[in-house]
């Protein structure tokens, strides 16, 4: 019996790494396909020739997305957005959550509830531009960074996880004569980084990717990010006729191969930061949102 119980368990547990790998192969396919797209002719996209290598191996998508300048200037805004943007959104999230998750704190209930209420309603976009309008922040990077200083979701999460925390520390240090803001700098944020990690990246993606508030608030086109100037780019883009560095051969861009190589442009990032982040990234998410 012991051994057939050990057979079906071991059976299963290789059933599971194999559906595992079924979905990590599934998930991973599509991102190796547009990698392999954006490297290959317009000649092996038009007729499906590629898979999951780049056929007639060329640059040439990424050359004309880059050679006017513009992305250039669309990438440095929006590193700029990002890191501006995710700083506000770290500090003022920290400073909303750890005096709310102190159950001392006077009128503590009122206020989360006054919070939550902000969650669950919004005035809508026209009141929204209206405001950032009459406060004049058109067309300035405030308009889309103080609307979104804080996501109360993401507080909430940050709460909890201080919520979780031993008081003991915090009462020792206040015996030592440490202020709260010398406890939060000190004590709290280097007991906190696995959610400060996950929260993080999840403010900079989310920055990194804004696209509709860009839209909507910044008019000049040298201060628009990197998602607006893409999408400019792949609705002009049509297929042309390029030539290569001596002019001996030609080649056709198709808008398949300018979204392509789009995609890879704007992810690549994204992908570098998360390694350093991602040994905080599970446990902060799950510490926050299930202690307290």
């Amino acid at each position: 019996m012991k051994n057939k119980t050990t057979l079906t368990s071991g059976l299963f547990r290789w059933l599971n790494y194999l559906f595992l790998a079924l979905c990590a192969c599934a998930t991973v396919f599509p991102f190796i396909n547009i990698i392999a797209t954006s490297f290959s002719s317009s000649r092996a996209i038009s007729s499906g020739e590629v898979f999951l290598w780049p056929v007639d191996f060329n640059v040439s998508a990424y050359r004309n997305l880059i050679d006017d300048g513009q992305l250039i200037v669309a990438m440095k805004n929006t590193i700029l957005i990002t890191v501006v943007g995710t700083a506000l959104n770290m500090l003022f999230t920290m400073l909303a959550a750890y005096p709310l998750s102190k159950r001392r704190l006077k009128g503590r209930n009122a206020m989360l509830m006054a919070v939550l209420f902000t969650m669950l309603f919004g005035g809508g976009m026209i009141p929204h531009f209206l405001l950032v309008n009459a406060l004049g922040l058109v067309n300035t990077y405030w308009a889309i960074w103080l609307p979104a200083l804080i996501s109360v979701y993401n507080m909430f999460v940050m709460k909890s996880f201080f919520e979780g925390l031993p008081e003991e520390v915090e009462e020792s240090a206040s015996m030592d004569g440490a202020n709260e803001l010398y406890i939060l700098w000190k004590i709290i944020i280097p007991l906190s980084m696995p959610v400060i990690a996950a929260l993080t990246l999840f403010y900079a993606v989310g920055w990194w990717n804004s696209y509709m508030n860009v839209l909507i608030y910044i008019r000049s086109g040298d201060k628009m990010s990197l998602m607006v100037k893409l999408y400019q780019m792949i609705q002009l883009v049509s297929p042309e006729l390029l030539k290569s560095g001596e002019g001996v051969q030609q080649q056709t861009i198709t808008p398949e191969g300018i979204r392509a190589a789009s995609i890879v442009f704007s992810i690549t990032p994204i992908l570098c930061v998360y390694p350093f982040l991602q040994k905080h990234f599970v446990k902060g998410v799950m510490l926050g949102s299930v202690k307290g």
